[in-house]
């Protein structure tokens, strides 16, 4: 299988000064284990993004070459890349029993972005969707609406399925199954 590389910002990072993360918040390192493309884990901690949804693992995509994708592994790289590239600094903003909801700040050319509008607007991830179908992050919605328009990332391939329609449908079925 041909390896995906993610074509975003190479070397912004040259000129930026490294510093440790402010109060309440953590830098967000490699060396974490991602688990998809909006959730990792780091001594023992499970930590995801809030309101993001990365694609889910072993959901296909087909390329322009014809080539069936991994469209999880895709979204996971480009978060991979981005902790590489822009050293984010996260802060928690929920917590479960099992997971902890961070935003998280990535830095380039000097200016302080936000992780998950970086990874949406790039295409390879989504706004997360509560059970009423709207967004968590307003501003994570639209920002999906201009990189669908703008056919960025994997919006360019006409067979992605957006991953929060996908869990919708699971979980219907799963409700359709528990009532009968």
């Amino acid at each position: 299988m041909k390896r995906f590389v993610p074509t975003i910002v190479a070397g912004l990072m040259a000129g930026a000064v490294a510093e440790a993360a402010p109060a309440g918040y953590f830098d967000l390192e490699p060396g974490i284990t991602l688990q998809t493309g909006d959730t990792w884990s780091d001594d023992g901690e499970r930590y995801r993004l809030y309101g993001v949804q990365s694609c889910i693992r072993g959901t296909p995509y087909t390329d322009k070459s014809g080539n069936v994708r991994d469209c999880g592994d895709a979204s996971m790289a480009v978060l991979a890349a981005y902790i590489k590239d822009t050293s984010p600094i996260c802060a928690a903003v929920a917590t479960t029993t099992d997971v902890t909801f961070v935003m998280c700040y990535a830095t380039i050319d000097g200016q302080r972005l936000d992780l998950g509008t970086l990874l949406i607007t790039s295409g390879y991830a989504f706004a997360a969707l509560n059970a009423e179908g709207l967004p968590y992050n307003a501003g994570y919605a639209v920002a999906e609406q201009e990189a669908r328009k703008k056919s960025a990332g994997l919006w360019q391939f006409k067979d992605v399925q957006h991953p929060s329609i996908l869990l919708s449908r699971n979980a219907a079925s799963r409700a359709s199954k528990d009532s009968q």
